[in-house]
């Protein structure tokens, strides 16, 4: 008789209720085994040894350690012994182990694939993200197209910490959002008015391009306070334009500077007429390493202090699916992590990840590099911390970073010595500064220049009325 048939037969015979499978499985595997030469089971090996095994060692059971018997046990079980899986079955028990490996691979490779095709393969950046919430508020065109370039402007962690509470058309207040602070680095909301100051900044460009005057008044009395500036436009037709399109390109760059000292003519043009409050440390300064040393050690102190590194966490946006979601914080685009550590961090990463050792101590390592890399530091100070006086720095600041760009010049905010106390205390000694630091610019030339891709929130999302 056919040895299939009768594999067939024993199952039909046996299978039909749950009591009788397991005797109607062990007599198929018997009866397979006892004619094991027609279906090749003279080559079965098992994996730790590569002896060929005797008839009689198979013959009450196939092995369930032995890599060939798998398949054939597995369709027995699963009543799948159909003709066609008895010939894959012959023809697997008869390759050898080299054969099989790569039978395996080519499943593994497969599977690999596929899944590589339906995980979260590229990073979200600002040109491919789509602005799709409604926008509930009536406003002008203008209006519209001011308050998007506004809110172009920087933020820590990308927090985008302001709202605007539309009064009538334009005019507008400018507020400070608290669900958007940083109390773990930014306790005094220091960081957060230097923001919306670049946000104003941003904001008066934008208006004397479309052809406004902006006048505005400062409501805010501290740090603290929710209502922070008072803007009204007014249509000014001989208003000086400026190239928002330097609006639109603005990027902090973290990597590839040069080691390059910046060169006379440009340093000239960064600082201006700024020289009480723009300070360069070129890398042939002993100010310059030692920023270097303490810029490593503050965010050595600042990577394990918990409450810091949580709120950092709580700013990652791992994947574009939670990029997408809430439009703003630190993307991996935006910290420059892509290839395959991007794949694997977008598909494999979360928050809980960011409070590891390895995390803390790969972010440090990354700040080593980094500080290698530059044509010295910007010091930006001001004469005092007062609220007017911080959101003044922040234009300040904004101003600096959308001239630099047509020099292939970046800057990156490294703020961490200002932040940790310990640091903080002893910087105007060590480096010959008596005004506050407000800024701690790292700069350098750079070869290419990337475009923008940190993600921006829709109007919508900060419009209040």
């Amino acid at each position: 008789m056919n040895m299939l048939y009768k594999v067939r037969n024993f199952q039909k015979k046996f299978s039909r209720t749950p009591q009788k499978f397991k005797q109607g499985e062990d007599k198929c595997i018997t009866q397979l085994l006892n004619t094991r030469s027609d279906i090749g089971l003279a080559d079965c090996k098992m994996s730790l040894n590569t002896k060929v095994f005797p008839k009689k060692h198979l013959s009450h059971k196939l092995k369930e350690k032995c890599e060939l018997c798998k398949p054939l046990l597995y369709s027995i079980k699963s009543a799948a012994f159909n003709r066609s899986t008895f010939r894959a079955v012959k023809k697997l028990h008869m390759m050898n182990r080299g054969k099989f490996i790569g039978f395996a691979g080519s499943f593994i490779v497969i599977g690999g694939v596929t899944y590589y095709l339906l995980s979260d393969k590229n990073n979200l950046v600002r040109a491919n993200s789509k602005q799709i919430d409604p926008i509930t508020i009536s406003l002008k065109p203008d209006e519209r197209e001011i308050l998007f370039l506004a809110s172009l402007a920087p933020s820590g962690h990308n927090t985008q910490p302001w709202f605007v509470k539309y009064v009538e058309p334009y005019h507008w207040i400018i507020g400070n959002d608290k669900n958007r602070w940083l109390p773990g680095v930014d306790p005094t909301q220091r960081e957060t008015i230097l923001s919306i100051g670049a946000f104003l900044q941003n904001l008066e460009y934008a208006a004397s391009y479309l052809g406004y005057n902006c006048q505005y008044g400062i409501l805010g009395t501290s740090n603290q306070d929710e209502n922070i500036i008072d803007i009204k436009l007014n249509k000014n037709i001989n208003a000086i334009k400026f190239p928002i399109k330097k609006i639109k390109q603005r990027r902090t760059v973290r990597s590839n500077y040069l080691s390059d000292v910046f060169t006379k003519e440009d340093l000239t043009y960064l600082i201006n007429k700024e020289t009480d409050f723009i300070h360069y440390l070129p890398n042939t300064s002993k100010e310059h390493l030692w920023l270097n040393e303490q810029t490593i050690e503050a965010n050595r102190i600042q990577a394990y202090r918990d409450t810091a590194q949580s709120e950092l966490a709580n700013w990652i946006r791992f994947s574009s699916k939670d990029a997408a979601q809430h439009m703003d914080g630190l993307t991996l685009a935006g910290m420059e992590i892509d290839g395959i550590p991007g794949w694997y961090l977008r598909n494999f990463y979360d928050k809980e990840d960011v409070m590891k050792k390895s995390f803390r101590e790969q972010s440090i390592d990354k700040v080593v590099k980094q500080v290698s890399q530059s044509a010295g530091w910007l010091i930006v100070t001001s004469k005092d911390s007062a609220l007017t006086t911080l959101l003044e720095t922040g234009k300040r600041m904004q101003q600096l970073f959308l001239k630099i760009r047509e020099r292939n010049i970046a800057i990156h905010p490294m703020t961490q010595i200002i932040e940790e106390s310990s640091t903080n205390q002893i910087l105007n000694q060590s480096i010959g500064i008596n005004e506050p630091v407000q800024f701690i610019l790292r700069a350098g030339y750079l070869n290419d220049y990337p475009n923008p891709v940190t993600l921006r929130r829709s109007m919508d999302r900060f419009l209040r009325t």
